[in-house]
């Protein structure tokens, strides 16, 4: 059992397994032996195939049953427009093209849909491959619906699925351990600060092990998972911060009232974000409450910051170090606390709202919270849309195959080509010469076993549980491979009891599986044809340059806050860049489900990816600060010349990253960091520093802010050190 969990993490497939081990042949036997209807036992045992081994629903059990439902009554639809399309060769064609491009890519839009799609495309594929007259449509309906009450009852009561998120229990203890480290860098307790700092970044290390080791991937989460995700990258950044100055930083900390009670407000925060992570049941009042009292503690911090700071002292800049990172700090953690929020207030959406992937709290309708996430992949170098194009591509041209070469099963001549059809042509190569290879060896097994068992079809009876649930496990717990051949084992046998065939039937299942894997290696060779790892690189390009415009756009936000005159408006690159970033998170993640060797070492990969979280949440970060706080006081000559240098500044920045993005998809050297630009950070200082105080004597808090944002890019600059040997690894 220990082996088993170490393979299979919360005996998730196992639960799928045993459920469909159990179902599947007490439907298949009612239907068979009770009905005497085979095309009614045929479709209740793939419907209770698909609705019990290839999903795997979240969330309460509420929410689970209704999925189920929802899953039932898409595959009636389903089933009759296969049926349907399957009275002509070219109109079996023209649905699989749309029907299969209609739902592969409407995963994008919500985590329901995609984490069916296999499902969904499995009732379809069933009855397009199966030609049969419409009369039958009816018995195929039957069985549909008998798997599908079936499914609902299994899910409800046989070993019913915990709603808990892999990933909430390690961030909850990144949480708490940087709670602890805030509250003992505020307290001045060095030697314990230096042990939380060391805590914490273990913490977070095994926090990203976890997320990088998940089986779950896009296709498969909720939106509150989904917000989970986010929560990794934001614990990390945070980490990073609390690491880099961490304990030096301590005694400051300490010492001044108005940052130490931003610290404390802070752990605060994080200690009740830890709570809703170990505890979904738990409401989020508390939460807010802390959080609008850690946004009243920065206000405060600010305010202090300018009426502390003489003009007329040299080391004015170094008392601002401490009350930035105090900034930056409570930043990053009321990131957290908002994604935190947004996972349990998401898991408490109506059906409607998860299906459509509306966000909560959104204030535009389901449909346009759609229509832009699908907008967001309609781009040339979408991952998601590639995998799209090219499975509706496949699953047609299959079609076409089997219908024209007369082969006589053809469903498997398509469920061939969808087992294989993978991201990239090489990939698809690599999972083919698995598939054909497991299926010679399932069908090898099978052959003896028929050889042994005879026409005992008692005995074949008694194999078929025991095949379906190897078949559910194997995947998960040993191989691809061993999977494709437990697969042909369970096929074997099931066929043998309804249509005994013997060995004609598995020389026919090598061959149909053979040529549905020719074809998916055809297309994915004429579609694309790239790995994974140069899918990700012109992801993680694309998501530089438009995070990095994003962050120039935020720093002209900040300078227009301060002209004569103007209305500053919100910079539209954030859009840009969020669609990037969820491009570059389905390229990722494509990348860490592609088997076999990694060209990438994941350590770099990883790095790179993180990267683009830190520039856009520098640019979020600077957006923040001026978009709250801006006093819309008319500039002077040294403020304006103060704006000038800001702007040189992220363009300088801009400039790199825009070098790296050409450098990762292969096409020049990736640049060396940028040294600190002392000569435009003295001219901005010192224009800032006598701009400091106003003709009354009081203080600029607009000079404040522009010293802030100076740290902030010092910060997306420091990033490159870590940035720039990682890419020469993944490009070299």
């Amino acid at each position: 059992m220990t082996w088993l969990r170490g393979r299979d993490p919360g005996l998730a497939a196992t639960r799928r397994a045993a459920r469909t081990a159990l179902v599947m042949p007490v439907l298949f036997a009612f239907c068979a032996e009770v009905l005497r209807s085979p095309v009614v036992g045929t479709f209740a045992a793939f419907g209770a195939f698909a609705m019990l081994l290839l999903v795997d629903f979240s969330g309460r059990t509420v929410q689970r049953i209704r999925a189920q439902v929802q899953l039932a009554l898409a595959w009636l639809l389903l089933v009759s427009l296969g049926t349907l399309a399957g009275q002509s060769v070219w109109t079996a064609i023209a649905g699989t093209v749309v029907v299969g491009f209609a739902v592969l890519f409407a995963g994008v839009v919500s985590s329901v849909l995609a984490g069916a799609s296999t499902s969904l495309l499995l009732a379809f594929i069933l009855s397009v491959a199966t030609p049969a007259p419409l009369s039958m449509l009816p018995d195929r309906l039957a069985g549909v619906a008998i798997a599908g009450v079936a499914a609902v009852l299994a899910v409800w009561f046989l070993w019913p699925r915990a709603a808990v998120d892999p990933l909430g229990a390690p961030a909850a203890r990144v949480c708490r351990a940087a709670a602890m480290q805030l509250r003992a860098e505020a307290s001045d307790a060095l030697e314990v600060c230096t042990r939380r700092t060391e805590e914490t970044a273990t913490l977070t290390d095994a926090l990203r092990r976890t997320f990088t080791a998940t089986p779950y991937r896009p296709t498969g989460l909720s939106t509150g998972s989904r917000a989970f995700i986010r929560l990794v990258d934001e614990l990390t950044w945070l980490s990073t911060i609390l690491g880099e100055s961490a304990p030096v930083s301590a005694r400051g900390a300490a010492s001044d009232p108005d940052s130490s009670t931003v610290h404390f407000a802070a752990a605060t925060v994080l200690d009740l974000c830890a709570d809703l992570l170990e505890d979904p049941t738990r409401t989020p009042d508390q939460l807010a409450i802390a959080a609008e009292s850690l946004r009243d503690a920065v206000s405060t911090l600010e305010k202090g910051a300018v009426s502390r700071l003489p003009s007329s002292e040299p080391g004015f800049l170094g008392s601002l170090s401490v009350s930035f990172r105090a900034q930056e700090l409570a930043f990053g953690v009321m990131l957290i606390a908002q994604n935190v929020e947004a996972a349990r207030v998401a898991d408490q959406r109506g059906w409607t709202d998860r299906l459509l992937g509306r966000e909560p709290g959104s204030l535009t309708r389901p449909l346009a919270t759609a229509a832009e996430r699908a907008a967001a992949h309609l781009e040339p170098h979408s991952v998601w849309l590639h995998n799209s194009i090219r499975g509706a591509a496949g699953l047609a041209i299959a079609v076409a195959v089997a219908n024209l070469t007369g082969v006589q099963h053809g469903f498997w001549v398509i469920l061939g080509a969808l087992s294989v059809l993978r991201s990239n042509a090489l990939n698809t190569g690599q999972n083919a010469y698995r598939a054909i290879g497991g299926t010679v060896v399932g069908s090898l097994v099978g052959a003896g076993l028929l050889a042994l068992i005879g026409e005992n079809t008692k005995v074949l009876w008694i194999l078929l549980p025991i095949a379906v649930l190897g078949a559910g496990i194997v995947p998960a717990a040993v191989s691809f491979a061993t999977g494709q051949a437990a697969f042909t084992v369970t096929l074997v046998i099931l066929f043998n009891i309804a249509q005994p065939e013997g060995w004609s039937l598995i020389l026919f299942r090598i061959e149909d599986i053979a040529i549905g894997c020719a074809v998916s290696v055809l297309v994915g060779l004429l579609f694309w044809p790239r790995g994974a790892s140069a899918a990700v690189g012109k992801a993680l390009s694309e998501a530089y340059v438009d995070s990095a415009n994003y962050l120039v756009g935020a720093v002209g936000y900040a300078v227009s806050c301060c002209a004569p005159g103007s209305r500053p408006t919100t910079p539209q690159d954030g859009r840009r860049a969020a669609a990037a970033a969820r491009r570059l998170d389905d390229a990722f993640r494509t990348y860490l489900a592609e088997r076999g060797p990694k060209p990438i070492p994941l350590s770099e990969m990883t790095a790179l990816v993180t990267g683009v979280v830190a520039v856009r949440l520098g640019a979020d970060a600077v957006l923040e600060l001026w978009d709250r706080y801006a006093d819309g006081r008319p500039p002077s000559d040294d403020r304006a010349a103060a704006q000038s240098a800001l702007l040189t500044m992220a363009d300088r920045l801009l400039d790199w990253y825009t070098t790296l993005a050409t450098a990762l998809e292969g096409q020049g050297e990736v640049p060396e960091p940028l040294k600190p630009d002392h000569e435009t950070k003295a001219r901005l200082i010192e224009t800032v520093r006598r701009d400091l105080y106003d003709a009354d004597g009081k203080a600029s808090p607009t000079a404040i802010r522009i010293l802030w944002t100076i740290d902030h890019l010092e910060v997306v600059r420091r990033l490159q050190t870590s940035l720039a040997p990682a890419a020469v690894g993944a490009t070299g």
